[in-house]
């Protein structure tokens, strides 16, 4: 975990013509930057810091660290990747808007916005872009979500329109949409290789709640018994690139 300390870039501020003093420019916004893997984290740092409008008041690599980091850096936005240690991406968005209703999240993520980012919304982000999209993107989804706007990429948003306005076509959703968020983490963590005792330790519930959702993913996917879950679990963890 890195520290920095808050700072504000030197500002120029131009003078009224009629020689008053100029007026103060605000202070940059302070944004939490969180992601496991150290290089990306000092990328996105090294690009944030760059802007005269934005600075990095900390960096975490998972959600404890986080919460830890956002008492002590007080920032405007966290910008975190969906998947780390300790916490699941979805609850840990969930977890910081109830500890700080007003606080905007952005999600940076390699995962396929069509089956995240709509679930990353419910839990409270305000925001979510892919790790391809590239420095400017970002730069201008922080700049939006500063501003209290919703950034999703254009093709997403039309899809959300599309689903609102209940003029998407039949079949266009992908079964894993079915799925509760928690019948989801499950998903994952069963593709992941873990056990019904595994998962009900790290989600912190019983073995039979776990089975319960378990029952339920096997109805909601139309699959005929648990090997066909696992079978399908991890086929879908492979699909999106990552296990664990």
């Amino acid at each position: 975990m890195k520290k920095h300390p808050a700072k504000t870039p030197a500002r120029s501020a131009t003078r009224d013509p009629a020689g008053s003093p100029p007026a103060a420019l605000p202070p940059p916004r302070r944004i939490l930057v969180v992601d496991d893997h150290p290089f990306m984290r000092a990328g996105l740092a090294q690009l944030i810091a760059r802007q005269p409008d934005l600075a990095v008041c900390g960096e975490a690599g998972n959600p404890a660290e986080a919460f830890r980091e956002l008492a002590r850096g007080k920032p405007d936005l966290v910008l975190t990747d969906l998947t780390m240690p300790g916490r699941s991406g979805l609850e840990f968005i969930k977890d910081l808007q109830a500890a700080e209703p007003r606080l905007a999240v952005l999600v940076i993520s390699m995962h396929d916005e069509a089956i995240y980012a709509e679930r990353v919304l419910r839990a409270g982000g305000r925001g979510y872009i892919m790790k391809e999209a590239g420095g400017d993107n970002l730069l201008a989804a922080i700049r939006q979500v500063l501003r209290g706007e919703v950034y999703v990429s254009p093709r997403m948003s039309a899809r959300i329109l599309e689903t609102m306005s209940g003029r998407a076509p039949r079949g266009s959703t992908s079964p894993i949409g079915k799925l509760t968020d928690r019948e989801f983490e499950v998903l994952q963590l069963i593709g992941a290789g873990q056990s019904t005792r595994d998962i009900a330790t790290q989600l912190h519930l019983s073995t039979k709640t776990v089975d319960v959702h378990r029952g339920h993913i096997k109805e909601k996917l139309e699959l005929k018994d648990t090997t066909a879950l696992v079978r399908y679990a991890v086929r879908w963890v492979e699909s999106q690139g990552t296990k664990g």
